[in-house]
């Protein structure tokens, strides 16, 4: 028997399912999927529901998902609930916030994006409607009530007679039995034949509601014993929409805590439910509830209730209860494994494509990805020019990866890599003895992407005859090997890239102006990165993450100080140059931010001259390079190709300097 005392009017007030955690109270309109997933992390395996108008994440406890992490910020970013999504912002964080290892300012979320916040990893979940089956997640209130008294039995796992392993001959051999074998069976075969937590959850109720003939039957998932549940799931046998179903506390500490199976027949019985207004009041007669259990590690509880006294809940009832329990706790596991697996499968997957994304946030970046979402589904040839280390490559890897060829071989070729003798043969393949070293039959780049995308980098370099069996090809959509004779068919989209002007080239004849009609079907101008600053943040963020992983350095992220200098500096070699910047950043620094210091000295002259104060060591070193450059241009005699001839550096990295530093050197004399 389980004593007791009766419920107080504050443990009567009840428990809702949105309480659980750190995520607030539900309104009892939670969006299906709906939902923060951490699956990594200090709070791996909780779940998060979505359901207040705004829910912030960081390491201050007053936030409503409190992450214990150095490098997560006291107030980190927000999930805010509008009409018909979820939008996520960062609040200035230290370290930023990524979705799909990107790291963003603010952005609409769909199903399955991987949110990291400093080592924790969230994944949103937020496809679907709004539960309004029976089945929906539901609304609990705790009683605080003894089990009944008299009408109470107890059940171990020990005892139950479907769980122990005996001789064959060792269950009764009685109707019943066999009728029970055949209840579990069919019940196993049925859990076996569906997939995802919710739609296991969903079998198990139906089933024990007709297996009990109960009124009300609910699953409650756990973590942290009673007090925090991450699933609430309940079902009723009526249409109509239902009370909170009421739970005994102590009824649930002996399941989740004492692994015990508990049934009471007869409520009406005890006199310690007398006061009891939850359960008298709504005249229920019976309750039942068995702990889901594996390998003695309780996940939650499954609990019945009947109101009529026509159904009785008796000991057999409890001992094919205990065992669809035993059976439902592993088919839980095993679906939050395979969801858990999923998650990490998506994190995997976004890790391994990481490389081919573009980062930024600007007005100008969001028009590369809307030219990328325009052009992908075309054939079309495109032409891509800007400046070197702007990312021209990236675009046309995401413009082959949202395109139908995207399960086609992607073939990058620079052509300012590749000698003019040998870049025929890499394009178009030879045959074996077409020429000194060719001992085989080899194909050629544009033969090995047949299906997909060929990427022509820097095509400008290319030599004008080049560039006229190039024309060919694009016109003819075939081809010969080098030594061959026999045309070959080609379908393959290509994607050109140049830092040069092909346009003016073509008037100066070093650019065929039929070559560069027929590439220039599609074009876009990627923009320098000095023309979207804003993006300077975000992208050092990235290559902070990636090279501190790289290099197994844990990093909190970019002072602010560093981060001024970075938008200071114009970045002549744009991105390319500031993942070199932050790379050496990250090898050379000695604390858990980047600071100003760790950055190369173009960077701080750049700060210097702007007239921002920068560090001693910093304004020494510039001094130092000041002094030498006046001593060289005076022993020049004002010449500045003899100058950086004695300083050993190229004239233009010395015009560079003087700009940078500020001199006023005397005029340049007549050599």
């Amino acid at each position: 028997m389980l004593g007791g005392r009766g419920p107080t009017k504050t443990e009567a007030e009840g428990y809702t399912h949105g309480s659980m955690g750190n995520a607030g109270e539900t309104d009892g309109n939670l969006a299906h999927g709906a939902r923060l997933e951490a699956v990594s992390g200090p709070l791996k395996g909780r779940l998060f529901p979505l359901t207040k108008a705004e829910l912030s994440i960081g390491r201050d406890p007053s936030n409503d998902v409190s992450l214990l992490d150095s490098l997560v910020s006291r107030r980190h970013c927000v999930i805010r609930k509008e009409t018909k999504e979820f939008r996520l912002l960062d609040l200035d964080s230290r370290n930023n916030t990524f979705v799909g290892g990107v790291p963003i300012k603010e952005r609409v979320l769909v199903h399955g994006d991987q949110i990291r916040v400093g080592d924790s990893i969230l994944i949103f979940q937020g496809e679907g409607g709004e539960f309004t089956t029976a089945s929906g997640i539901a609304s609990f209130q705790f009683d605080a009530t003894p089990a009944p008294g008299a009408a109470t039995i107890i059940l171990r796992k020990e005892d139950a007679v479907y769980l122990e392993r005996p001789r064959p001959d060792a269950l009764p051999a009685t109707a019943k039995t066999v009728r029970d074998l055949k209840v579990l069976l069919d019940f196993s075969r049925t859990l076996n034949s569906v997939q995802g937590l919710d739609a296991v959850q969903e079998k198990v109720l139906e089933t024990v509601l007709d297996l009990a003939h109960a009124d009300q039957a609910a699953i409650l998932l756990t973590e942290n014993g009673v007090s925090e549940f991450t699933s609430i799931v309940s079902k009723n046998r009526r249409e109509a929409p239902t009370q909170p179903v009421h739970v005994s506390r102590t009824i649930l500490i002996s399941g989740l805590e004492e692994n015990l199976a508990v049934l009471s027949s007869d409520v009406g019985s005890d006199a310690n439910l007398q006061d009891a207004e939850s359960l008298v009041g709504r005249r229920v007669h019976s309750v039942l509830a068995v702990p889901l259990a594996v390998r003695d590690r309780v996940l939650g509880v499954l609990y019945l209730e009947a109101g009529s006294p026509g159904v009785h809940f008796d000991q057999d009832l409890l001992q094919l209860v205990t065992t669809v329990g035993n059976i439902t706790g592993l088919a839980i596991e095993n679906a939050r494994h395979l969801e858990n697996l999923g998650g990490e499968n998506r994190r995997l997957q976004q890790e391994l494509s990481i490389h081919h994304s573009m980062v930024g946030e600007s007005k100008a970046m969001r028009d590369v990805y809307a030219f990328v979402s325009r052009v992908a589904g075309r054939d079309s040839t495109v032409l891509i020019s800007g400046e070197s280390g702007t990312g021209k490559e990236l675009v046309a890897r995401a413009v082959h990866m949202n395109s139908p060829r995207a399960d086609k071989p992607f073939v990058a070729i620079n052509c300012a890599a590749i000698t003019e003798t040998l870049l025929e043969s890499e394009l178009f393949g030879h045959e074996k003895g077409s020429f000194t070293g060719a001992v085989s039959q080899k194909k050629g780049k544009l033969e090995v992407a047949e299906g997909g995308t060929v990427f022509l980098d820097e095509i400008g370099e290319l030599a004008l005859p080049m560039q006229a069996k190039l024309l060919r090809v694009l016109q003819e959509r075939e081809f010969e090997r080098v030594g061959g004779t026999r045309p070959i068919k080609l379908d393959v989209r290509l994607i050109a890239a140049t830092n040069r002007d092909l346009k003016e080239a073509s008037r100066t004849g070093a650019f065929r102006p039929d070559l560069y009609y027929r590439l220039n079907v599609v074009s876009l101008e990627m923009p320098a990165l000095r023309e979207r600053r804003d993006d300077i943040p975000l992208l050092a963020a990235f290559f902070a993450a990636r090279h501190a992983e790289k290099v197994k350095r844990r990093l909190a992220g970019i002072s602010p100080d560093a981060r001024a200098c970075l938008m200071r500096y114009d970045w002549p070699g744009n991105v390319r140059e500031l993942d070199n910047a932050i790379e050496r950043a990250v090898v050379l620094g000695s604390t858990e931010l980047i600071l100003p210091e760790d950055l190369p000295d173009s960077v701080l002259e750049e700060t210097a001259a702007s007239g921002e104060p920068v560090s001693a060591l910093v304004e020494g070193v510039r001094e130092a390079k000041k002094a030498l450059i006046e001593r060289a241009i005076e022993q020049a005699k004002g010449n500045y190709t003899e100058a950086a001839k004695l300083l050993g550096v190229h004239p233009n990295h010395l015009f560079r300097l003087i700009r940078t530093l500020n001199l006023k050197p005397k005029r340049q004399r007549q050599a």
